[in-house]
């Protein structure tokens, strides 16, 4: 049995990322704890002081087979290029992935990604952003 895995990326805006992430990989974000209507009721029901609210953010799978993807504020900037990132498959490969990517692509840059570059050699093709807060990825 494979372990689980949870993707984790440094954030300045934890909420902004999950929501574009939700977007990008089709998940939600993920609900809070039963009985609270939002993690900042949880938050300060539990004693987290308010200025830590928005410390942590999560998407997940609403159908639970993909790992679920972290977001924790850090104050630095992203300075560098990725040493990885995510390949967002919107499609099986077939006929008409490109069409599919270019049209994920025009949803995304709509909620702040910004185009890259496209990439197409003989080891493969797809569409390389960046998201809201620079983090590089591809769609294909």
């Amino acid at each position: 049995m494979a372990m689980g895995v949870q993707i984790t990326f440094d954030a300045h805006d934890t909420v902004k990322q999950a929501e574009f992430w939700a977007l990008a990989l089709d998940y939600v974000v993920q609900p809070p704890p039963p009985g609270f209507d939002s993690w900042f009721a949880f938050a300060e029901k539990i004693g987290v002081p308010k200025e830590d609210w928005d410390r942590l953010n999560a998407v997940v799978d609403p159908a639970g087979a993909g790992p679920r993807v972290l977001f924790q504020k850090v104050p630095e900037d992203k300075t560098v290029k990725n040493r990885v990132h995510l390949d967002v498959n919107v499609s099986d490969g077939g006929e008409g992935r490109k069409e599919l990517a270019h049209a994920h692509r025009e949803k995304l840059e709509a909620a702040g990604a910004t185009f890259l570059r496209e990439v197409d050699e003989p080891t493969g093709w797809c569409i390389v952003m960046a998201d809201p807060e620079g983090n590089e990825f591809c769609v294909q």
